[in-house]
C-alpha cells in the first residue's frame, strides 16, 4: 500500500479520515509512516522539545471503581496498601520543596474515587497548596473524578468546576479516557464515567476558560478501528472547544492488576501510535511522549515519530509504578535537557500553558537544582 495519498493531504493541511487512521496503523513501513508524522511535528515545533519542572500528588488511592487496569486503586480504608493523605501531608510535599529551592512551577494531583471524604477535602488541599506557593499551577482532578464529584456531592459539573476553581484550580489532567469504545469501556471500566461524559466534562472546562489535557490508553483489548474513532472524536471535540493543549497515548502496563495476562504494548506499537496521533490529531498542537510510562529511551524515539514533550521533572509518580513500570521516579531539569539533546532536538523549558521559560543555550548553561539526595540517570527501554 503506498501512503502518497495521505502524503498528499498532510502536505495540503487536510483532516485525515477514520480510513486514513487505518491505514496508518496497517501500512508494514513503521520508517515512513514516523517520517510523515516527524514532517507534522517539525512543521509545528521545529526540533523544540518541551519539558517543565513539575511534581506529582497522589493524595489517596481508594476508589470505588475497579478497573480492569489498574494497578494503583484500593477499594475501601484499611485495605493493603490503601492510603489517604491528610492536608498537612500534602502540603509539606510541596513545602518541602519551596523551603530546598526547588523552582518547580507545577503540581500534578490524580486520584482514586473515594466515597468517604468531603467535598471540601478537594478544595481545601488545593488552597493550601496555593497559600505555601500562590504562583504553583494546579493541573487537578481527571474528567473522570470532576464526574463522580458531581454524582456524588449532588452539584453540576460547572460548579464543581467553579468552586475547585475558586479554590487555586488551573487546568485539568487528561487522564481518565481510557478508550471510547462501548464494548471495551463495558469490559474494563464499567463503573467510570461514559465516554460521552467524560467529553462533556472537558467541554465545560473550555467553555469556562479552563485548558485541559486528553489521552488515550492504548494495548488491552481494544482494536486498532477503536483506537482512531477515539482519537477522532477527541479532535472533534478540540474543532468545537480549542480547549486541548495536549494528546498523551498511554501504553497499557500489565503488572498487579487483572489484566496482568495481557502482554504489554511492544515499542513498535508505541511509536506507531505515536505518528498516528500526530497525522490524525492535526488540531491538537502538543503531543507528549511521557518518559515514565514509555521508558526514556523509546521516549527519545519518539521525539523523531511525532511527540514534541517529554512531560517533566515528575518526582514521586505511583500510578505507573504500581503497575510495574520500572523507570525513574524522577529526572532533574539537567538530564532532560541531556535526553534531549542527545535525541537531536533543542530542550524548551515551559510553564503548564506552553509559555517559554529558558531554551536551548540558556539551559545547558544553567546551573541545574538539585535535590538532597542525588541519583544517577537510570536509562530504560
Amino acid at each position: 500500500m503506498t501512503l502518497s495519498p495521505i502524503r498528499d493531504k498532510v502536505r495540503a493541511g487536510e483532516p485525515l479520515t477514520f480510513e486514513d487512521g487505518v491505514a496508518l496503523y496497517r501500512h508494514a513501513n513503521l520508517l515512513e509512516v514516523g517520517a510523515l508524522a516527524n514532517d507534522v511535528r517539525e512543521r509545528l515545533h521545529g526540533d523544540r522539545t518541551y519539558f517543565n519542572r513539575n511534581f506529582h500528588i497522589n493524595a489517596t488511592n481508594v476508589c470505588v471503581a475497579s478497573c480492569m487496569f489498574c494497578s494503583f486503586a484500593r477499594l475501601k480504608e484499611g485495605d493493603a496498601g490503601a492510603y489517604t493523605m491528610t492536608h498537612d501531608q500534602a502540603w509539606a510535599k510541596l513545602q518541602e520543596r519551596v523551603d530546598a529551592g526547588d523552582p518547580v512551577t507545577e503540581i500534578h494531583i490524580v486520584n482514586g474515587l473515594h466515597d468517604g471524604l468531603p467535598f471540601d477535602y478537594y478544595t481545601d488541599l488545593l488552597a493550601g497548596l496555593k497559600r505555601i506557593k500562590p504562583d504553583i499551577h494546579l493541573k487537578a482532578f481527571t474528567a473522570v473524578e470532576i464526574f463522580y464529584y458531581h454524582q456524588h456531592y449532588g452539584l453540576s459539573v460547572e460548579e464543581i468546576l467553579r468552586r475547585l476553581r475558586a479554590a487555586g484550580l488551573d487546568s485539568l489532567p487528561g487522564g481518565g479516557a481510557e478508550i471510547f469504545a462501548p464494548r471495551v469501556r463495558k469490559k474494563i471500566c464499567d463503573d467510570k464515567c461514559t465516554a460521552d461524559q467524560w467529553l462533556d466534562v472537558h467541554r465545560t472546562a473550555h467553555r469556562m476558560g479552563l485548558r485541559s489535557n486528553c489521552t488515550m490508553l492504548y494495548g488491552t483489548i481494544e482494536t486498532v478501528e477503536e483506537r482512531v474513532d477515539h482519537m477522532l472524536r477527541l479532535r472533534a471535540l478540540q474543532e468545537e472547544t480549542a480547549g486541548f493543549q495536549t494528546f498523551i497515548p498511554l501504553a497499557f502496563h500489565p503488572d498487579n492488576n487483572a489484566l496482568m495476562k495481557l502482554p504489554a504494548p511492544t515499542g513498535v506499537e508505541d511509536l506507531r501510535t505515536y505518528a498516528v496521533a500526530r497525522l490524525l490529531l492535526h488540531n491538537i498542537p502538543h503531543l507528549k511522549a511521557y518518559w515514565i510510562m514509555l521508558g526514556v529511551k523509546t521516549a527519545q524515539t519518539a521525539l523523531w515519530f511525532g511527540a514534541n514533550d517529554l512531560d517533566g521533572t515528575v518526582q514521586e509518580e505511583k500510578i505507573y509504578h504500581m503497575a510495574g513500570a520500572d523507570t525513574p521516579q524522577t529526572l532533574t531539569s539537567d538530564e532532560i535537557v541531556r535526553v534531549i539533546t542527545e535525541a537531536g532536538r533543542t530542550p524548551v523549558e515551559r510553564d503548564t500553558l506552553y509559555n517559554v521559560v529558558a531554551e536551548g543555550e540558556a539551559l545547558r548553561s544553567a546551573k541545574p537544582f538539585r535535590r538532597p539526595v542525588r541519583r544517577s540517570l537510570e536509562i530504560v527501554s
